[in-house]
């Protein structure tokens, strides 16, 4: 679906590098805001490039594990950041070697399709990494699975969502750069095998098999970093047609964050055990 991919011009908001205390419930206020500009037509198509420190970023499903207190607290003790996010999908594991991105279209009036979304990023991802054989399709035993998830000889190393709000699209994706893909699955089964202490419930959750997962640099045998996946994204993007224009919010886009942000200040004290 790479008709989605070839715009003119993308407007290039970089928030990979903005360290430790950048807390990724302002991701998804920063997305939401975006968003908006772009629905309204306020914006062009927006890439938003982002990395959040020691973070497992919860899926609303997730807050209804039965002990999801004793899940919460078994990660806090280990360092780890928890919030939860407000697109799809289930628990997930960011840290310093996970690139996070974002394309941010209008939702036309014909609307986007949501698997036209998915299908934009995932031919987006296969463009950056030439050198592999990159499948879409649910990697069982991987942590937020789903038909989407992107992997190399069976390992998944990234993961597509979407979250869609006035007028605009915005479609997110994970990319395990490097670290230990079968490590990050570790601590969400885990907190899974701690949240759900054997009870049954309604919805099923998925059971962690740490060896489905993996980061670029162990698929490929090759050190992988943020950066390296970043100049490959713009290089890909350019291969469209497109061109690229660094930017940061506007006056308009900032006021509506920090609404957007308080939503999700609010959303987590509300979801979230004390």
């Amino acid at each position: 679906m790479s008709e989605l991919l070839r715009q003119q011009t993308w407007r290039i908001i970089d928030h990979s590098s903005l360290g430790p205390s950048f807390d990724a419930k302002q991701s998804f206020a920063f997305d939401d805001a975006l968003c908006e500009s772009v629905g309204n037509g306020q914006s062009q198509p927006i890439v938003r490039l982002w990395v959040h420190h020691q973070t497992v970023v919860l899926g609303i499903q997730d807050t209804k594990l039965p002990y999801i207190d004793k899940g919460l607290a078994y990660l806090h003790e280990q360092g780890w950041h928890t919030i939860v996010r407000n697109s799809g999908g289930l628990a997930v594991v960011l840290d310093e070697g996970v690139l996070n991105v974002s394309l941010i279209f209008p939702d036309t009036k014909k609307g986007i399709d949501i698997d036209r979304g998915y299908e934009a990023m995932a031919t987006l991802i296969a463009r950056m990494l030439p050198e592999a054989h990159v499948q879409t399709g649910e990697v069982v035993g991987s942590y937020c699975p789903g038909s989407f998830d992107l992997s190399i000889d069976g390992k998944k190393f990234a993961g597509i969502s979407q979250r869609r709000i006035r007028g605009g699209v915005a479609v997110q994706v994970y990319i395990c750069a490097n670290g230990s893909g079968a490590e990050r699955a570790q601590w969400i089964r885990e907190f899974y095998e701690r949240s759900l202490a054997g009870e049954q419930t309604k919805f099923t959750y998925p059971t962690i098999v740490p060896h489905t997962m993996a980061s670029l640099s162990e698929l490929l045998g090759k050190q992988m970093t943020v950066s390296t996946l970043i100049i490959r994204l713009y290089e890909a993007l350019q291969s469209f047609g497109s061109t690229l224009e660094p930017s940061s919010l506007t006056q308009a886009e900032w006021e509506r964050y920090y609404m957007y942000f308080q939503r999700m200040i609010d959303r987590n004290e509300t979801m979230l055990p004390k």
